[in-house]
């Protein structure tokens, strides 16, 4: 029963904290400057380590499907196989995961510490709004750098498929008949559902790092605690919610 409980009460505060970021947003133009450093944050954290697992992830998708396709003489579609798994599934999931691991714990960390060292209640003493001030610019940040980051590792990963899928000699295949391929089978509405993907799971990790922060009590040893918390609440949800956004895609024929 007190699971069931707790299950309500977080989802609950999860919907609300959601809600009242989005009416904050109304003072996003006054609050530029802090969400360019939001994004700049992520980033810088989160720019060489994407671009590291793209290019193995296009790798290992190319290395793997090639030899399967080329015993059926369709190896030329070693490209369009790299480029859509990326795209519509791999691309979004593992920016999130990244996202979430890297920039989302320094979220839950930070908030924590401040809610835990009662810096959370010295901002409210002095009339200015937690959420507008601390979670909004994330929100915002984290909602627009994610699309943009899963782009960036596509086209990292698109690269990584095409080197392998040119030195290995069960495919041996060339960089044109690749991208050519590719670019056939990856159009605008493969791109419009890793982005709508990437949108949600920015919200996601945004609301629950800054819900479960702001929610911190008790002393410093509640804030590591608090990271683990979100980190694997974020990285669940994102799954959980890849699933019915997919079905939901393809109800309206996005994907």
């Amino acid at each position: 029963m007190n699971g069931v409980m707790s299950f309500f009460r977080v989802t609950g505060g999860l919907v609300s904290l959601l809600m009242e970021t989005l009416y904050w947003c109304k003072s996003v133009f006054k609050n530029t400057d802090k969400i360019t450093d939001q994004l700049l944050v992520i980033g810088y954290q989160t720019l060489p380590v994407g671009a590291l697992i793209a290019l193995f992830s296009g790798g290992v998708l190319a290395l793997q499907a090639g030899p399967t396709l080329a015993q059926f003489g369709i190896e030329e579609n070693v490209g369009g196989l790299v480029g859509l798994s990326l795209v519509k599934e791999i691309g979004p999931v593992m920016a999130a995961i990244l996202v979430a691991g890297r920039v989302g714990s320094a979220m839950a960390a930070e908030l924590a510490s401040m809610s835990v060292y009662e810096e959370i209640d010295a901002l409210k003493t002095m009339d200015i709004n937690p959420l507008r001030y601390l979670v909004m610019p994330r929100f915002i940040a984290t909602v627009l750098a994610l699309p943009v980051l899963v782009i960036y590792m596509d086209v990292i990963g698109w690269f990584g498929g095409a080197i392998v899928a040119a030195v290995n000699p069960d495919v041996h295949l060339s960089f044109t008949v690749y991208y050519r391929n590719l670019s056939e089978l990856v159009d605008f509405t493969a791109f419009v559902n890793g982005l709508i993907k990437a949108a949600v799971f920015g919200v996601i990790i945004s609301i629950v790092c800054c819900y479960v922060g702001l929610k911190t009590k008790g002393g410093p040893r509640e804030i590591g605690t608090s990271v683990t918390k979100a980190v694997v609440l974020s990285f669940v949800l994102v799954l959980v919610f890849d699933y019915y956004v997919t079905r939901i895609l393809l109800f309206l024929n996005i994907d």
